[in-house]
């Protein structure tokens, strides 16, 4: 049995099925790495802030040791 000229086939049926499934498949791909690119920045962000906090932090702790031990810092001074 032949089918009638222009009415969809079951194989053609299925290559428009796997075409439609195949562009859902894209735009979830498109979706995914747009939101990859924006927590990339976000990631870009927050290391900056962690870099900045980490140098307060050092600042800090080394005027406490520096309140702390006075006479250390004098020693290592008087070394060089």
């Amino acid at each position: 049995m032949q089918s009638q000229a222009g009415l969809p086939t079951g194989a053609t049926q299925a290559k428009d099925r796997h075409y439609m499934q195949l562009g859902h498949s894209l735009a979830r791909l498109s979706r995914a790495m747009g939101q990859t690119a924006d927590l990339c920045e976000q990631l870009r962000v927050n290391l900056d802030a962690m870099k900045v906090l980490a140098a307060n932090h050092a600042a800090q702790f080394m005027t406490v040791a520096e309140e702390l031990n006075p006479d250390a810092a004098s020693d290592d001074e008087a070394e060089r």
